[in-house]
């Protein structure tokens, strides 16, 4: 019997991917025979609202020196965390000399900008690829998970923060509860909590299954998220829907109190109800649409290979692991997956085993389609693949419906 991880209800899946590979385990061909694999399981607890994984591998196979994602290679989220990062220092930095923290801060992306201006701060990144990028970069960085532990050693050597930021981070965490004590042992008394994570609401409604992966451990609802954060004396201030990622919520959290709550969380809360996002059925019904998806999907996938046409994949992301694999997408469908981060290329795709290549590849020979797994990159990279298009290419696309884009 599985019990949830907010608040120790017993949970049972909705929904089962079938056997999944990790999301980000690009592999060599020696590698093959020793992958690994788990069931990709997803619950709702009808206690607490919170939507997760059943099963979640080790944190340390998914996050490791290894670890293939650099936030900064997107122009779109260089921009975005630009923004995020100004709105924090407009808004919420008021003390003379503030301390800003960011858990899972990557190649420093986001923190840059507050080094910039001079402002106090520290990057906590457990894997040590992308922490060595932002150490070179003069980011302040360490190599480690955060929890109670990590915060207090913090607050020994550089004292409390003012603002505890995450971008596409805490989802990824099964043991909440220990790093919200953290944060409050972290924070100032009017210290605020900013984060943003895939938000559960879009993904039913754009049908981006996607973002159930093995790092997203948690789909977060404002109702789930706030439910949360009260058992520690914690409450959500503020909401504010992002299009980052196919459909994200940034969430603004402080102790019970000190701040008045916008009328953007009530709202939002009054829109969850709407959805149903409370009621088990509504994720029978998402089981369904997913079928649905796949069918429609590998149909159309099908029939464009009957008539001889050449399919390449665009973006080897860690979301198309989940597509590839429960779909059962493979090399008879697509040729190989072009990317531009070096550490993929001339790798394999989790679990399917289709090849990535360098971009160059596919400026190089035009494929009849380009099979965009980066889809909530569309706008930039369709600026960007111009000649493509002019050249005849189309693109298929699968959310919120599998169709060809001319």
């Amino acid at each position: 019997m599985k019990k949830c991880l907010i608040c120790n209800t017993r949970i049972d899946p909705f929904i089962s991917f079938g056997k999944m590979p990790l999301a980000n385990g690009f592999l060599t061909q020696d590698q093959f025979a020793d992958e690994y694999f788990f069931e990709l399981k997803v619950a709702f607890c009808p206690n607490c609202g919170m939507v997760q994984l059943v099963e979640q591998p080790d944190r340390e196979k998914m996050f490791n020196k290894n670890y293939p994602f650099f936030s900064g290679t997107s122009k779109l989220m260089a921009v975005h965390f630009e923004e995020f990062a100004e709105h924090v220092k407009k808004d919420y930095l008021s003390s003379q000399d503030p301390f800003v923290v960011e858990i899972g801060s990557n190649d420093g992306i986001m923190l840059r900008h507050f080094k910039k201006d001079g402002i106090s701060h520290l990057g906590i990144e457990p894997s040590e690829n992308v922490a060595r990028v932002a150490i070179e970069n003069g980011i302040n960085t360490i190599c480690r998970f955060f929890d109670e532990d990590c915060a207090r050693r913090i607050v020994q050597e550089h004292g409390q923060a003012d603002a505890f930021l995450g971008a596409n981070v805490m989802c990824h965490i099964p043991y909440l509860h220990s790093v919200i004590e953290g944060i409050k042992i972290l924070l100032k008394p009017k210290g605020i909590v900013m984060f943003e994570d895939p938000y559960m609401g879009d993904v039913i409604e754009k049908m981006t299954y996607d973002q159930i992966y093995d790092e997203h451990v948690f789909l977060f609802s404002v109702s789930s998220i706030k439910y949360l954060f009260e058992q520690h004396g914690l409450e959500v201030i503020d909401v504010e829907p992002q299009e980052t990622h196919g459909g994200s919520m940034r969430y603004v959290i402080a102790r019970k109190g000190i701040y008045l709550v916008s009328k953007r969380v009530s709202v939002q809360l009054g829109k969850e109800k709407a959805m149903g996002l409370d009621k088990p059925e509504t994720y029978a019904n998402f089981r369904k649409n997913c079928e649905d998806s796949r069918d429609k999907l590998m149909s159309l996938l099908n029939e464009v290979k009957k008539q001889g046409k050449r399919i390449v994949g665009y973006a080897a992301t860690s979301k198309s692991t989940t597509i590839i694999n429960y779909c059962g997408i493979t090399t008879d469908h697509i040729e190989f997956i072009s990317d531009t981060t070096p550490v993929k290329q001339g790798k394999f795709s989790p679990g399917a085993h289709i090849p990535v290549r360098p971009y160059e590849e596919f400026l190089a020979n035009y494929p009849d389609y380009a099979f965009l797994f980066a889809y909530n990159h569309a706008k930039e990279i369709m600026a960007k693949e111009q000649k493509f298009m002019e050249s005849g290419g189309k693109w298929i696309v699968y959310a919120p419906k599998a169709k060809v884009l001319e």
